[in-house]
């Protein structure tokens, strides 16, 4: 048993190379920072191993790492990552509360609009009582091809 653990402790930096390698190969496929957090962990038990720490308090030295990175330094990763997106509202989100015109009368089983970005959709009402044509309306949800709308009156 000696021997074995002597084997572990004397070959444990390729363990960690091999560690840090695999959580960057995940991040590289999700993309989410939590595996690159990881390998940081690895690399600081890396660390530990080339200046000659036993075992047992690399893989805690490591796991303290990795936790601290992962609270303390992905947030800040994430925030500053997801801040330079375009805020502008796309596909169903952009059609919401969008308004229009109902161009034949809808009920809760057919009608066809006319959007005010210029789609022309076939339509439900969300309400019990039918929207006559002509009528302005609003979208409320869109189920599929089908646009779910409300009358609006303005």
């Amino acid at each position: 048993m000696d021997t074995f653990v002597q084997f572990i402790d004397q070959w444990a930096w390729i363990g960690w190379l091999v560690l840090i390698a695999v959580f960057l190969v995940i991040e590289m496929l999700s993309l989410d920072f939590t595996f690159l957090m990881l390998s940081f962990g690895s690399a600081v038990g890396l660390v530990t191993d080339l200046v000659g720490v036993p075992v047992w308090a690399q893989v805690i030295a490591a796991a303290a790492a990795a936790a601290l990175f992962i609270l303390f330094l992905r947030p800040p990763l994430i925030r500053r990552l997801h801040r330079g997106e375009d805020p502008t509202k796309s596909n169903v989100d952009a059609l919401l509360n969008l308004r229009g015109v109902a161009l034949q009368e809808i009920t809760q089983i057919s009608g066809q609009v006319k959007l005010s970005n210029g789609d022309t959709w076939t339509a439900r009402t969300a309400t019990v009582m039918p929207i006559p044509q002509g009528s302005p309306i609003a979208v409320t949800s869109i189920n599929g091809a089908t646009a779910i709308v409300r009358p609006v009156n303005d």
